[in-house]
């Protein structure tokens, strides 16, 4: 069984992208992301897909039926203890970067990311993305260049090129 809160961003656990992967392709579409957390009353399941060529541009119609077909196989596999809450949704304008391949789509552009864990003293890095090799990511910010390792990023999205990472309100 999967508890609320497991790490899942990038780190999807095997048993839920065996079950969620296979729909998500039947749909033409490609995973980028899951997450379970805690809603207020129950488990919440985010899953984020995408089209193949990368541009968002998924129709609310495909984001439902993912959903439909996605919410039977999940009950069938019994992955969720008690009752949960899915969502389906496309990446957004604040695009989720979770795979390699979103990573090297969003070179030239700016992103916020937040690593597992410090380095040189900070884990938020704001910035333009300048290069991405596959392993590293190059983010140029205010305080010069920062080569972070892929496997160190907790989270990550891009921006488009009008709108600027804002703080989050809490």
């Amino acid at each position: 069984m999967l508890q609320a809160n497991d790490a899942m961003y990038k780190d999807i656990p095997e048993s839920l992208r065996r079950v969620v992967e296979p729909v998500v392709r039947a749909h033409g579409l490609e995973l980028v992301d899951a997450a379970l957390g805690r809603g207020p009353t129950r488990s919440l399941l985010r899953v984020v897909v995408d089209t193949p060529s990368g541009d968002g541009r998924v129709l609310v119609d495909e984001c439902a039926a993912v959903s439909r077909e996605l919410g039977h196989g999940l009950d069938v596999a019994e992955l969720i203890a008690g009752a949960y809450t899915l969502e389906v949704s496309s990446p957004g304008v604040d695009r989720t970067l979770a795979r390699e391949v979103d990573f090297a789509r969003a070179v030239g552009k700016r992103v916020a990311l937040e690593t597992r864990a410090p380095i040189a003293g900070r884990r938020r890095f704001k910035g333009e993305l300048v290069a991405f090799d596959g392993a590293v990511a190059t983010v140029r910010g205010d305080g010069g260049d920062a080569r972070i390792e892929f496997a160190a990023i907790e989270r990550a999205k891009a921006f488009s090129p009008s709108e600027a990472p804002q703080k989050r309100k809490r």
